[in-house]
Parts: structure tokens; C-alpha cells; sequence
């Protein structure tokens, strides 16, 4: 069925997916097959009279499928060619001996739900219930009945009655939960996969600690005991392989997670955080007693992603790769504006009700529940209780499906053995892989290796800009080895001047780090933590303890070892929970306040407490992924604060798609001091260009328009343009030799007047950068000669 499933996807797909008879007889094993609806194939044969042409098909079908083939009885009173099809149906089973079993043609599951799926199919084919021509079923009867409704519907049939109970009993798919399926690491001369792990654990070991770090032996020697009893050594040497490919090429990572406590990880070279300087916990990752595998999950610049995914399917099998899927479903006010234009209700109506619905409310049950108004007008107004009706009927079905923005499977086998496979949604057609029909919490627990692979656009502003640096200033800079005690980076932060700062950006994010102006990684870290909704409400209070305006206090002593790196306050989810799991949270509030008083707590003590760590449940960071994502924050402050220019051109070149962040960097840059030159066919690059022609006694300097930022023209254009330029020099009189400007002047008057047009428009260009006004601004300086025209008169 896996594999059927998947090659009517991948090769048959028209329209739908689609299977025909060769593919079908390659992989009949274990299937049983029946005759299907009026619709299907040998039922319409015998609604058109075409009975020996439906036996021989009915005789193919019990030749391939054995005893597992049946015809199949059903009972719709709207369906006017059933009774005549049902009728021969018994002719075929007398005259072949192929068995009859009765069904129902079932589109929903319950009788009154067939009023939603009627406002359902209007939503698809965009029709309203008021078109007497839509689609739709006739009558309720579209549902899952029970034994005795079937049974009175064929009350001659008991034999056919039994066999349907007996071929569902029959139908079994064994989907192997449990299991692990990881994909082997091909050690050099075979070596053991924990011998070899262990072995460049410990040539890493030394490089990041040398000889004699007792602590971090003893941490080193532990987390493998880990790794060994848990059987992960494969999972870990497939992405150091993975991650030894993405250094070899110059691709810029990072690991997100609580990946970023192992200190295996760390002298693997996968993670750039020091698991001991930061008192991050590793059992947060993986211990003796995890079942399911832990994630390293990894960030790399996102306009190189993709090298990553090639160069994965080129090691592992384009069979045992894929990218997961995921399901958008309608959410209540989604839910609303579709039901309102199925049930052909105005606009304006449904608007309204929408618009009451709270935005935090993930139901329309708890929106009611939260907004008295939305009550009352769902209590006191019909039309609208059949909107909310409908509404809560249909919300939560699958609206649409995408492609998982960074989880990727790696398996030990081909991968339709597991799972079944499709082309990637629509908007990743051009992704080298294929993606699985089962979204991420059924693949996890499939036990298929789950990783994200997330494009990141900040790795990709770091990689332009050192680059920037590296062909214009021949500065070169290894992230790796730059300090993370820049006082003047660290002075940026604390104007609060963090517009295109990674995690940064944000008016409120702005605000707060400008009060709490950080002087470590471990600042940063906590403020990234904490401006999320729950650790929130705690900002102020670790402000003014870290700056001694107030007291350090701990909800109890025994909590101080704890928090005291954060002023007594819970920032990291790791210091409140082990999992952030909000259902299990609920649940445990009375065994959490019997341990406390058990511990000689009060139980008003042990209730605090558990008010204090509950908002974390469903919102707060652990450590481990707040240092890592700090450490990126701090490498764009450093950048922006010592090589602006290169910094805000990658921030530029890398926002051209994006126009509300690209406008709020155009007047970032204003702000910063850096003036923006018009694009020019013979000064601007592809992309943004640092203008090196410009002086910057009055500023930071220049930064050129690339061509590619003028709507409408495309790198494809614009190459050719810039390649012909450096090769043969600028561009002088091409365009008015070819005619171009012909609607505006004689061809030769304005070849004759080149001269002058090119140094009134350099004037021009002086005057812009100036602050004056010219021939491309609102008022025309009186200089400058005017039109193209005038100039070309004045010039003869």
C-alpha cells in the first residue's frame, strides 16, 4: 500500500494521484480489493449495460486479487442506477462465485454531519448553498451506519452482511511504532560506531581543551557512556558528517536546542557553545532513561540550504531522504470567512462575527467562552448560530498542506518501506527532495531520524558580509575564533539601536535592551528568553536586579543555586520543567505541591512556586537555545558596530523580496548615516555595492542600488549588463546610438549632445548626495539645463 501510494504521487499523479493496472498487479500483495461505488469502474459498466464487459473485469481483478476480491452491495435512495447495478452484481456473484458484501458509500461519519459537509463541498468548488446546480450528496445517507442500519437495508443478504464484518476484521497495517530506523555511518575499515565516535570525540576534546581539564574529561567521558547506551553513535557521526561537509564548503551553521549542551557536540565541532562556560545541562538533551531520539536540530544560510539537502541525498539515497509535511487546518476565524461564503452570507456580516473572535483563542469554543459579545450575538441571532454551528463543525480540518519549513528524514532503508512519499508542496517544486505524507509526530514515533534543517537569512547576512570584507578590505574573520567581549558591540546593544539585529528588532525587544544594556552572552541569552508571552512579565525585575536598583530574591533558599545567574529570576524553561509538554504541566500542579510540602515546603510555598514555573510550559526557551541564538544576536551587533557598510549591504541584498523590512533597513541606514546612491547602469553592481567614489567625512558612507532592486528587472537581465561593463568598460552612447531615446529627440542631436548630458548628470548625482534637489528630484536646479530635450538643444 506504501509503495501504491507513493507512485501514484510521484508517477502518476494528473489532476489526483492516480495507479493503473500494471503498477496495481506489482503490488497487490496483501490487499483486498472490492468492486467499489455506482462511480468506480465495473459498477458503471453495468449501469451502461455492458454486462460481459463488467464480468470479464470482475474476472481480471479475482485473478489478481485471489479471494481477497469482492463485489460490493449499497443502498442510496438518490442514486437512481443503484438498484440496477446491484441486480446485476448478483448475476455476476451467481455466475463467478466471487462473493458479495454490503457497504455504505460513507463521506462523513455521523447522519448530522451532513449539513456541514454540504457547506464543506461549497467551500471546495466555490459555490454557496443557495445553487440549486452545485455538487452535492442528495440526501444524509453518506455516513458511517451501524451493523443493524445496514442489516435492515439488506435484510436478504446475511451472508454478505457477515462477510463485511469479516474483511474488516481482516484489515491490518502494521506500521512498526517503536522501532529505530537510523541510518548507519560507514566508519573507516568498518570500526566500531562508538569505538570511532569516541576516538575524534577525544581529538576534539583536545583541540577545544588540551590536556587537562579535569571537568570536562569527567563530562566527556559521561555524555559517551550516554551516547553508547542509548545506541545513538550513528545518529551522532551522521551529522558530524553532515556538518564536516557544511565547514569543508565555507557554509555558515548553527545548532538551535538543547543540542548545545553536549560537550560531545561541542568537540565534534557541531556547536560553537561551551557547554561548561554556560552551565548548560546535557540530561536536558539526552539521558540513560530517553527513549526517543534527542534533536540536534541545525540552522544553515538560507540561500545554501539546498547544498545541504543534495549533499545528503548524494550520501544516504535519494529513496531514504525526504522532507516532512505539514498540515495547515482552519483555525476559527479561517473557519468563519469560508462557512460564511458556503452559506452565501454578506461579508460585512461574517466580518463582524470574526472580528470578535479573541486572537489567542484557538477554538471558536473558547472564544465564546472569552468574549461575552460573541455570545450574546451567537444566543440571539439564528443566522449567526448556524455560522458558528458550521463554523465549529469544520474548523480544525485540514485546509491545506506544506512543506515543513526545516524537518528532513534520514532512514536505514528505502523510505516507502515506512512512510509513503509525494512531491513537495506547491512553492517547493524546485526542491531536490521528495516529502512524506505523514507530518513530524507519526515519523518521530516510526522511530525515522528526525532533523531540521532551517534556512536561516541572518547566517546568510553574516556569510555576505564577511565575504564583503574579505574581497573589499581583504579582512578576513573566522566566526569561530572572534571574542565575545566587544565593549563597543556591547555599547550598540545598549542604545537600543538593534534594528536588523538577529532576535532583536522588535520595538518592545528594542526597548528592553536598551535598559538592560548586556555586557555578556549570557545577557543577551536571558533577554531572548525572557521576551516571550509568560517569562514576559518577569523583564522588569530582572533589569533592575542586574543593575542593583533591586534586591536578588529567591522564591525559596534552596532555589538560589539555581538562579542566581539570573538574579533569582526563572528565565530558561530548564530551570522550572524538563519538557515543555503544557498538558502534562496541568496535571501535575497537586503531585508538585504534595512533593513540596513532603520536602517541608508549605503548601502556599509549593503553590507559588508552581505559579511561577507553569507560564514556562508553553513558551519558554531552555538555555541551550538561548545561548546559541544569543551568540548569533552578538555576531550581528559586532558586524553593525565595526563594519556597518559591508554589514547593512548583506541586510539590503538579503531583504530585496521583503518590502516592509527592506524599507525599515533603507531607513536604518539613513539613521545610521548611510547615504544610498541611485541605481546607475555604470556604477551599480547586481546587488547592493559599497561606493567606494563617495566621501565620508559626512558619514558613515555609500551604499549603491544594485540593479536587481529595480522592480521588474531580474538577475537574469542584469548580469549580462554588468559583465559587458567590466569587460569593455561604461556604458557611454549605446542606448542613444541604437535609437532608444528617438520618441524624445533627433537620434543625432542627442548622440551630439552626450558630452553635456553626462556631466550635468554627474552634477546632478553631486547635488542628490549634497541634500540639493535636481533634474530627478521635485524642483529642477537652474543649472542644470532642464529635459533631455532642452539639453539637446542647448548642445546645438
Amino acid at each position: 500500500m506504501l509503495q501504491l501510494v507513493t507512485r501514484s504521487h510521484l508517477e502518476g499523479f494528473h489532476y489526483r494521484p492516480r495507479i493503473d493496472k500494471e503498477l496495481l498487479e506489482q503490488h497487490r500483495q496483501g490487499l483486498i480489493c472490492l468492486s467499489g461505488c455506482a462511480s468506480a469502474e465495473v459498477p458503471t459498466l453495468l449501469a451502461d449495460g455492458n454486462y460481459d464487459a463488467a464480468r470479464e473485469k470482475v474476472g481480471w481483478y479475482r485473478e489478481l486479487f485471489g479471494q481477497d476480491y469482492y463485489l460490493e452491495l449499497q443502498h442510496h435512495e438518490h442514486v437512481p442506477q443503484l438498484p440496477a447495478i446491484n441486480e446485476s452484481l448478483i448475476r455476476l456473484n451467481k455466475d463467478t462465485g466471487i462473493p458479495l458484501l454490503v457497504t455504505n458509500d460513507a463521506h462523513y461519519v455521523r447522519q448530522r454531519e451532513h449539513q456541514f459537509q454540504d457547506v464543506y463541498i461549497c467551500i471546495q468548488t466555490g459555490t454557496n448553498v443557495h445553487d440549486e446546480k452545485r455538487l452535492r450528496m442528495e440526501d444524509s445517507s453518506y455516513y458511517i451506519k451501524s451493523p443493524a442500519e445496514m442489516a435492515s437495508l439488506f435484510p436478504q443478504f446475511p451472508q454478505a452482511l457477515d462477510i463485511t464484518g469479516e474483511v474488516a476484521q481482516g484489515c491490518n497495517v502494521s506500521l512498526g511504532f517503536g522501532q529505530m530506523h537510523l541510518p548507519r555511518y560507514n566508519t573507516p575499515n568498518n570500526e566500531d560506531a562508538d569505538a570511532y565516535l569516541e576516538r575524534i570525540c577525544w581529538e576534539g576534546f583536545r583541540k577545544r581543551y588540551g590536556n587537562n581539564h579535569e571537568e570536562a574529561r569527567v563530562r566527556m567521558e559521561y555524555e559517551l557512556e550516554v551516547v553508547k547506551q542509548t545506541s545513538f553513535a550513528n545518529y551522532f557521526l551522521v551529522v558530524w558528517d553532515i556538518i564536516s561537509f557544511v565547514r569543508q564548503q565555507e557554509i555558515l551553521f548553527g545548532v538551535r536546542g538543547s543540542a548545545a549542551a553536549s560537550i560531545v557536540l561541542y568537540c565534534l565541532g557541531i556547536t560553537e557553545i561551551d557547554p561548561l562556560e554556560y552551565r548548560l545541562v546535557f540530561e536536558r538533551f539526552l539521558n540513560f532513561e530517553r527513549k526517543e531520539m534527542p534533536d540536534i536540530d541545525m540552522d544553515f544560510q538560507d540561500d545554501r540550504r539546498d547544498e545541504v539537502l543534495r549533499y545528503v541525498i548524494d550520501r544516504y539515497g535519494s529513496d531514504r531522504v525526504a522532507q516532512i509535511i505539514t498540515f495547515g487546518t482552519m483555525g476559527p476565524k479561517a473557519a468563519l470567512r469560508d462557512v460564511g461564503r458556503g452559506l452565501g452570507m454578506s461579508y460585512g456580516d461574517v466580518d463582524r462575527v470574526a472580528r470578535m473572535v479573541p486572537n489567542r483563542s484557538r477554538t471558536l469554543s473558547d472564544a465564546l467562552a472569552a468574549n461575552p459579545e460573541l455570545k450574546q450575538t451567537y444566543e440571539s441571532d439564528p443566522a449567526m448560530q448556524n455560522l458558528v454551528d458550521n463554523a465549529q463543525a469544520l474548523e480544525g480540518i485540514v485546509h491545506h498542506v506544506s512543506t515543513h519549513a526545516a524537518g528532513v528524514l534520514i532512514a536505514d532503508e528505502p523510505l516507502t518501506e515506512t512512510v509513503p512519499l509525494q512531491r513537495p508542496a506547491r512553492g517547493d517544486e524546485n526542491s531536490p527532495v521528495m516529502m512524506t505524507q505523514f507530518s513530524m509526530d507519526p515519523v518521530a514515533k516510526l522511530g525515522l531520524l528526525k532533523m531540521d534543517f532551517l534556512g536561516l537569512t541572518n547566517l546568510t547576512i553574516l556569510d555576505r558580509t564577511i565575504k564583503l570584507l574579505d574581497e573589499e578590505r581583504g579582512i578576513r574573520i573566522d566566526l569561530g575564533r572572534l571574542g565575545l567581549d566587544d565593549e563597543e558591540a556591547y555599547e550598540l546593544l545598549g542604545t537600543g539601536n538593534t534594528s536588523d539585529l538577529f532576535q532583536l528588532e522588535s520595538a518592545g525587544m528594542q526597548r528592553y535592551i536598551k535598559e538592560l544594556k548586556p555586557s555578556n552572552l549570557g545577557d543577551i541569552a536571558a533577554m531572548i528568553a525572557l521576551y516571550r508571552p509568560g517569562p514576559m512579565e518577569h523583564i522588569d525585575r530582572f533589569i533592575r536586579s542586574k543593575h542593583g536598583r533591586e534586591e536578588v530574591t529567591y522564591p525559596h533558599p534552596s532555589m538560589k543555586e539555581l538562579l542566581d545567574e539570573t538574579y533569582g529570576v526563572i528565565v530558561y524553561q530548564d530551570q522550572a520543567m524538563g519538557k515543555k509538554i503544557p498538558a502534562l504541566m496541568a496535571e501535575e500542579r497537586d503531585r508538585f505541591v504534595a512533593g513540596a510540602v513532603a520536602q517541608g515546603y508549605t503548601e502556599m510555598m509549593g503553590t507559588e512556586i508552581f505559579d511561577l514555573i507553569e507560564p514556562f510550559a508553553g513558551y519558554a526557551f531552555n538555555k541551550a537555545h538561548s545561548v546559541s541564538y544569543g551568540l548569533i544576536s552578538y555576531w550581528t551587533a559586532y558586524f553593525k558596530t565595526h563594519y556597518a557598510l559591508e554589514y547593512m549591504a548583506s541586510v539590503l541584498n538579503c531583504r530585496l523580496d521583503h518590502a516592509d523590512r527592506y524599507v525599515a533597513s533603507i531607513n536604518e541606514c539613513t539613521r545610521m548615516g548611510i547615504t544610498i546612491g541611485l541605481p546607475d547602469v555604470n556604477a551599480s553592481g547586481v546587488l547592493y555595492t559599497i561606493d567606494k567614489t563617495v566621501d565620508k567625512s559626512a558619514g558613515l558612507g555609500q551604499l549603491r542600488v544594485g540593479l536587481t532592486a529595480v522592480k521588474t528587472i531580474g538577475e537574469g537581465a542584469v548580469n549580462p549588463i554588468v559583465a559587458e561593463r567590466t569587460a569593455n568598460g561604461p556604458y557611454t552612447s549605446a542606448l542613444a546610438k541604437a535609437g532608444a531615446f528617438d520618441s524624445l529627440a533627433p537620434r543625432a542631436a542627442v548622440v551630439g549632445a552626450l558630452d553635456r548630458i553626462w556631466a550635468v548628470a554627474q552634477q546632478e548625482t553631486r547635488n542628490r548626495n549634497s541634500g540639493q534637489f535636481g533634474m530627478f528630484g521635485n524642483e529642477l536646479d537652474s543649472n542644470s539645463g532642464g529635459t533631455l530635450l532642452e539639453l539637446v538643444t542647448k548642445s546645438t
